[in-house]
């Protein structure tokens, strides 16, 4: 102990050995070192509070998000109830925009549950608007037959009104609007353009080895039970999916992708959320790779962002891990990548 303190002492009286110059300069050196440290422990606490700041946003982000999305969500029903469909498509798209935006900190069922709920809007929304379509009036026909010479020409008779689409029927079903799209074709070129459609719900089902080219601005893009087949697509407002199908090729720009139960398919994407697979296998991904005259008007009446693509970002619902990539999906190689015109 007592060589310890000569050791602890030896300093000053070394200090005062050299005179009152030296002992001036070794007391400013003390300081020195303690505001050394006292900086060090400084930032180590910032470093800390950043740390914990870091680790609060997604929860603090995640409860914005909900409260944000409840309010919007209840918005565009009430908008639907009070039979103002144009009103209720403008917010359906700021709710899109408002869950394509915060799936950066999301937990994937919440990107989940949005989407869903976002889908069931859109569902909501066109049934609405079939409902509130003019019904058609009564129309005359002319006589087919030749009346008899010298009689009098019979008056034309009413033509049966043809009956409007049920309420809530999607296209193609009993009772609702005629199908726009292609169903159960084996190995022909097929294509729709502009003017066919614009803001239409468009189905692709039981194709084979079909070549799809689809101009223009649909509202949706369903592709469903199709083998060997490529499909292009230009942009499509809303959502695309993509379900039970296998070897294909599809080419597609929308706000939201979903693809069940699908393998072996390469994807060409421009979308602006997440897109999501469940219970799929050998799907890989890259860039939207499409371009046709006419397709800058196509993303402009869309309403989607060219500068916005998340094509890489794909949430797989049947892998949990987080430390581990999902061996269901992946991207396609550069040198393996093609392009259409």
């Amino acid at each position: 102990m007592e060589a310890a303190g000569e050791e602890r002492r030896a300093p000053a009286a070394f200090v005062a050995a050299l005179g009152p110059e030296a002992g001036g300069a070794a007391a400013a050196v003390l300081p020195e070192r303690l505001q050394r440290r006292e900086a060090e422990r400084r930032r180590g606490v910032a470093r800390q509070r950043e740390l914990k700041e870091a680790q609060a946003v997604p929860e603090e982000g995640s409860e914005f998000f909900a409260a944000a999305f409840g309010r919007e969500r209840e918005a565009v029903e009430a908008l639907l109830a009070a039979e103002r469909p144009d009103e209720a498509a403008a917010r359906l798209q700021g709710l899109q925009k408002l869950l394509t935006e915060s799936v950066r900190f999301l937990a994937p069922y919440e990107v989940r549950q949005g989407q869903e709920a976002v889908s069931r809007l859109q569902a909501d929304l066109e049934a609405r608007r079939r409902q509130l379509q003019p019904k058609k009036k009564f129309a005359f026909r002319s006589l087919k037959k030749e009346a008899a010479p010298g009689a009098e020409p019979r008056p034309a008779e009413p033509e049966e009104p043809a009956e409007p689409p049920a309420p809530g029927s999607a296209e193609g079903e009993p009772g609702g609007p005629p199908l726009c799209g292609f169903s159960r074709v084996e190995g022909r070129e097929l294509e729709l353009g502009p003017a066919e459609l614009l803001q239409r719900d468009v189905v692709l089902e039981e194709l084979r080895g079909c070549r799809v080219r689809l101009r223009g601005n649909p509202n949706t893009l369903r592709v469903r039970e199709c083998r060997g087949c490529t499909v292009l697509c230009g942009p499509v407002s809303t959502s695309v999916l993509v379900d039970g199908c296998g070897e294909c090729q599809l080419v597609v720009a929308c706000q939201q992708l979903r693809t069940h139960r699908t393998r072996g398919s390469r994807f060409y994407v421009q979308v602006t959320s997440r897109a999501v697979i469940e219970d799929c296998s050998e799907v890989s991904f890259a860039p939207y790779a499409w371009s046709y005259p006419g397709i800058e008007a196509d993303f402009e009446s869309s309403g989607l962002d060219r500068n916005s693509n998340n094509w890489n970002l794909v949430d797989d619902f049947d892998w949990l891990a987080s430390d581990r990539p999902s061996p269901n999906w992946s991207l396609i190689p550069e040198r393996e990548r093609v392009s259409w015109d």
